[in-house]
């Protein structure tokens, strides 16, 4: 079935200069870390940290993990960790990569790990994409970018993580028919992602109709920045794209 046009979220133009050089996160840290969100970043952070290789040489996204794992994930900006941790409990032969520099959201993360004993999280507390430019071609089942940060004014637009240049790399690292799935309550960041995956050729968004971008994915445990969109009066929007062969 094909979505007609009045159906799509808006698709704004690509009239803002997008840059390798650009920092897509804003405040590295919030507000005080308890006493124990202290110990846990300093005694529990070290062992779950992925270590990059080398410059030119590539992960091992599996032997990341001290569990076995049939397939590995990445959650690019994971908030306060909820989806992710979500996710590991549900998937424990998955092992899954969790990207954010937000101090805050990593101490969040931690607690569940802690809690769970979650053996098949791994996290990258740095810029994510170094951490994708150290990843193989076709090494991940699934990429998720969940409600990233909007920046919402003109000029702060380059600072969107959904750049051509990002979406190649999401689609690179992706096996075929791994899938991308991009979650925001902003309709001009989704017309954006929609826009620059269309020029993508390694992408091709799944949706056949509307209530396939409309209704959250069936095994999605909700975010806490969904809930605040909800009560806020915003639809989330839930975009789906599958990895595909290049010609």
């Amino acid at each position: 079935m094909t979505m007609g046009r009045d159906e799509l979220p808006p698709l704004p133009g690509g009239d803002v200069a997008e840059g390798a050089d650009r920092a897509f996160f804003g405040r590295r840290k919030g507000k005080r870390l308890r006493a124990v969100q202290e110990q846990r970043i300093a005694e529990l952070l070290p062992s779950l940290r992925v270590a990059l290789p080398p410059e030119g040489a590539r992960l091992d996204p599996a032997g990341l993990f001290p569990v076995p794992v049939d397939e590995v994930w990445l959650e690019i900006g994971f908030g306060g960790g909820e989806h992710l941790a979500a996710q590991a409990k549900a998937h424990p032969r998955v092992g899954i990569i969790g990207a954010e520099p937000f101090v805050n959201g990593v101490a969040k993360l931690l607690r569940e790990v802690d809690d769970g004993d979650l053996r098949n999280v791994r996290v990258w507390d740095e810029d994510a994409t170094a951490l994708l430019a150290a990843i193989p071609d076709d090494a991940l089942s699934r990429v998720y970018l969940l409600y990233p940060d909007p920046w919402p004014k003109r000029r702060q637009r380059k600072r969107r993580f959904v750049s051509d240049e990002a979406l190649r790399e999401i689609a690179r690292v992706l096996k075929p028919g791994g899938v991308f799935r991009f979650a925001s309550d902003i309709d001009d960041y989704a017309g954006w992602t929609l826009v620059r995956a269309a020029r993508c050729p390694g992408l091709d968004w799944t949706a056949a109709s509307a209530n396939d971008w409309r209704r959250a994915w069936p095994d999605w445990p909700g975010t806490r920045y969904e809930a605040k969109a909800l009560i806020a009066g915003r639809a989330p929007t839930y975009l789906e794209f599958r990895r595909v062969a290049v010609d």
